[in-house]
């Protein structure tokens, strides 16, 4: 982008400008266009199965769907937007878009981080049974899905009111939380989303897991073998999609806590690019899972494909 750019003035103000070629941003539009469009009806498959099909509410299924309506959510403000940005060349919303999408992603990508959270817990509640007969029913999982929004939403509403900030990220085509503002009260929100909005999810998840397996491995050397074999095939379908998002999300976090850090190393442009959109084509790897490996709801598309091909 050079300085005669209509909107070179603009984004040097900030003191940042888009770092890839032409051909880079490109190239970065219809990657995000073809999973932009993956996710969107994979996730809205998820949604619309369960919510049609009563032998697939069950309290696992309230937190899967939650979690395929905050990956839907983040597709929409974020994965969308990137596409048409990359493709024009240089960010075109102004500094409320910018608000906006950085407020709406962020919010979406903690309740998808929280859901997952969730997800360990009814693990360990339904297999681990920590509090005896006490078991994980759909008011529980109500609750957690309603937990869920408003925690992330209690931490992503203050860069609204000055505590914190949005602005562009990585090669200035997209936005998110301002990492690199060493202004003392940026810093100090920074420092509290991390640990209180990454760090005390992804420990909840880690404690979650590392109990539940221990159990299994346990029930299965007692003889419980059928009973584990069950559970653990559950298991591993909800362990892959903690998996995958950790996967997608962690070069994210790393990379904003590394800027936060130490804020005068330089990266490439590749660098900072791809971990922004590596968390943005998480929201696909999630419902491919949980498709692929749910027996009830590869059923029921089965019976819908046969009903709509005898229509």
């Amino acid at each position: 982008i050079t300085d005669d750019h209509p909107n070179a003035s603009s984004l040097h103000s900030t003191g940042r400008e888009v770092l890839l070629p032409r051909a880079g941003l490109v190239t970065l539009s219809v990657i995000m266009a073809v999973f932009s469009v993956t996710a969107v009806v994979l996730n809205a498959t998820v949604i619309a199965v369960t919510l049609r099909h009563r032998q697939l509410r069950q309290p696992l299924n309230f937190a899967l769907v939650n979690l395929a309506v905050a990956d839907l959510g983040t597709t929409l403000t974020g994965a969308v937007p990137s596409v048409v940005t990359n493709a024009v060349g240089y960010y075109i919303s102004g500094r409320v878009g910018c608000v906006l999408e950085g407020f709406c992603v962020a919010l979406f990508g903690i309740t998808a981080l929280c859901t997952v959270a969730l997800i360990a817990v009814e693990r360990v509640f339904v297999v681990c049974k920590p509090l005896g007969t006490i078991i994980f029913q759909e008011k529980h999982a109500v609750a957690g899905v309603a937990a869920s929004w408003l925690w992330s939403l209690l931490w992503n509403t203050p860069p609204l009111f000055g505590w914190g900030n949005y602005e562009l990220e990585g090669v200035g085509t997209s936005c998110g939380p301002d990492w690199q503002s060493r202004d003392p009260k940026n810093l100090s929100y920074v420092v509290c989303y991390f640990v209180l909005c990454f760090a005390v999810p992804f420990i909840i998840i880690v404690v979650s897991y590392s109990w539940l397996l221990w159990t299994l491995r346990r029930v299965a050397k007692l003889g419980g073998a059928a009973a584990a074999k069950a559970e653990a095939r559950i298991a591993w379908m909800v362990m892959m999609m903690v998996v995958a998002f950790l996967v997608s999300w962690m070069p994210y976090a790393t990379l904003a806590l590394t800027v936060v850090f130490k804020p005068d190393m330089n990266f490439s442009p590749l660098v900072k690019v791809m971990p922004i959109y590596m968390a943005k084509s998480s929201t696909i790897y999630n419902p491919m899972i949980y498709i692929y490996m749910n027996k009830q709801v590869r059923q029921t598309l089965h019976k819908l494909k046969k009903q709509h091909i005898l229509t």
